[in-house]
């Protein structure tokens, strides 16, 4: 894994919490919980903005007590996180053999610390909880807009990635196409009187789990 400072026991920007959970009120199910983005929330070398999280995430259910973050009981990320030298081959060991029911409060802690030592934070565009992988309208999305700017703003990535068209778009209001982007090829994003780089990247799982390849080499090389 890459070399961060010392992590903090602080993983998340919970001042956000309570607008996330009036918004999964009224766009997620009604019997799931949001979820949060989570990982290093001081200058991290990269905050990775993906789209929406879905009932597979073991931490929206009810009875979970531990950190509320993507991707938690799934398997489907943690190879790219693995091989981009973000989590150690015993967490990646562990994603790919746990079971759903099997991932433990302690584990997802864990995991997202290293993912806090590799200087990474994880975090959807929305952040309400969808039963299925049931596509979102750009409408919904949109009511996170200016939400995603302020953890962007609190947070203070070197970089951000976002993944997928609709991701990209949304987040730079024009319309994206990932594949047009190469190398370090980036947008500004500006939020009040700061800039960000966002680098566009291919969606890596679901329906686009035939792009990873192509979004690690260039996750990789924009994040050095």
């Amino acid at each position: 894994m890459g070399s961060n400072p010392t992590p903090s026991a602080k993983m998340q920007v919970k001042k956000l919490h309570p607008a996330f959970d009036r918004l999964q009120k009224r766009f997620g199910g009604s019997s799931l919980k949001p979820v949060y983005g989570a990982g290093c929330v001081k200058n991290p070398k990269a905050m990775l903005v993906f789209m929406n999280p879905t009932g597979k995430n073991v931490s929206a259910h009810a009875g979970w007590d531990g950190l509320r973050a993507p991707w938690l009981g799934t398997k489907s990320i943690w190879p790219m996180f693995h091989e981009l030298g973000y989590i150690s081959e015993k967490s990646f060991g562990k994603t790919q053999t746990l079971k759903y029911n099997e991932w433990s409060a302690a584990f997802a802690k864990e995991i997202y610390k290293e993912l806090q030592r590799s200087g990474i934070y994880v975090t959807n565009l929305a952040k309400c909880t969808q039963a299925d992988a049931r596509h979102l309208k750009d409408s919904t999305f949109k009511n996170y807009v200016d939400l995603l700017f302020r953890e962007i703003s609190l947070i203070c990535p070197q970089k951000v990635i976002a993944f997928g068209n609709q991701v990209s778009s949304i987040i730079l209001n024009k319309p994206v196409s990932v594949n047009r982007y190469k190398g370090i090829q980036k947008e500004v994003l500006k939020i009040r009187n700061k800039s960000f780089n966002v680098y566009p990247v291919y969606y890596p799982v679901g329906q686009g789990r035939r792009n990873m390849p192509l979004a690690m080499r260039r996750v990789r090389k924009v994040v050095k």
